[in-house]
């Protein structure tokens, strides 16, 4: 059993934070397909302290997507310490600092997310005093260092563990690889070989067959899916049950397009008309995966901007499939 806080977590699977995608909506969908923990998407610690609605925005969070992680980042100890004690206010279970995203605009030019790998002073004295300004529990998410010269990964392990962070996710890629490449597995368990506290992995995590093969063949405590998730929302659950029979269950037809538009029905309540549609369109292809003739439908999705539309021609397919679509 993994303790993060007051969460007691059994070999948990959870959604990873990822920009645009790991909204509200989202998030509720993967708690209900079997995800044990949900994390927002990053939020700029900037934009919390000067009110930026866009920011604010990303913190509200529901009942049904618990226990739920905010995650945010920055390069300034003073203005993540303040972004902290905001987010703290909305209620989740844990505040999350990210110290892995590798984008030009966050790592680079802002020195924030992966960028904090190349100035360790500034990246402890964040951790450290966010983990002594909040009460929530406070976990890290990294990467293994800045390139692959500059692998430190064991080393910070120990360092947040001393800070106080409470967990530690683990992305198997250095910033300079961004999303290329493959994940290195091996450095993730050196992580967690190196520390007590609960150590996650993430990368390359893209079946039910490989997230129980990074528990059992390298030993962590929890597995976080990202783009996964958002290629098969299904994944959690699946995970699960291969975990439990070693067969992983096959999600029909009928299923899958009931979860589209009860994901679409949740998107268009969070956002509204016509923003509620058109953000929705990055999942038409995880929903729709390996259904005949797919990718015509999607087409035809990807260009509709209103609900009706999308669910009539979601109803014409499910027909055309010889299924019926009712509540998810």
């Amino acid at each position: 059993m993994t303790t993060i806080g007051e969460l007691a977590l059994d070999r948990p699977l959870l959604l990873a934070p990822m920009e645009d995608v790991s909204d509200q909506p989202f998030r509720l969908m993967c708690r209900r397909l079997g995800a044990d923990v949900v994390y927002t998407e990053f939020v700029s610690s900037e934009g919390l302290i000067r009110d930026v609605r866009v920011c604010l925005e990303k913190l509200r969070l529901a009942d049904g997507e618990r226990p739920v992680g905010i995650q945010i980042y920055g390069a300034q100890p003073d203005v993540m310490v303040e972004a902290a004690r905001i987010a703290e206010q909305a209620g989740p279970e844990l505040i999350d600092i990210n110290v892995g995203c590798p984008t030009k605009s966050v790592a680079t030019c802002s020195g924030a997310g992966a960028g904090l790998l190349r100035d360790p002073e500034r990246m402890a004295a964040i951790v450290e005093r966010v983990v002594h300004a909040v009460d929530l529990p406070v976990t890290v998410k990294t990467r293994l260092g800045w390139d692959h010269d500059s692998i430190r990964i064991v080393e910070n392990a120990r360092l947040f563990e001393r800070l106080g962070a409470r967990a530690l996710t683990v992305h198997g890629r250095t910033r300079a690889q961004q999303r290329k490449g493959e994940a290195d597995w091996q450095w993730i368990r050196r992580a967690k070989e190196a520390v007590s506290i609960p150590v996650f992995g993430n990368g390359d995590v893209k079946d039910a067959e490989s997230a129980i093969r990074m528990f059992e063949e390298f030993g962590v405590d929890g597995v976080m899916i990202g783009r996964g998730a958002v290629a098969n929302p299904w994944i959690f659950q699946q995970a699960k049950a291969y975990r439990e029979t070693g067969q992983v269950p096959e999600i029909g037809p009928e299923e899958k397009l009931a979860s589209c538009l009860t994901h679409l029905e949740l998107s268009i309540e969070y956002k509204g008309l016509p923003r509620g549609v058109i953000e929705f369109r990055k999942h038409y292809k995880g929903y729709l995966r390996d259904l005949p003739l797919a990718s015509a439908v999607r087409s035809e999705l990807m260009a509709m901007t209103e609900p009706g539309p999308v669910f009539d021609r979601i109803d014409a397919y499910a027909s055309e499939l010889g299924v019926s679509v009712g509540a998810f």
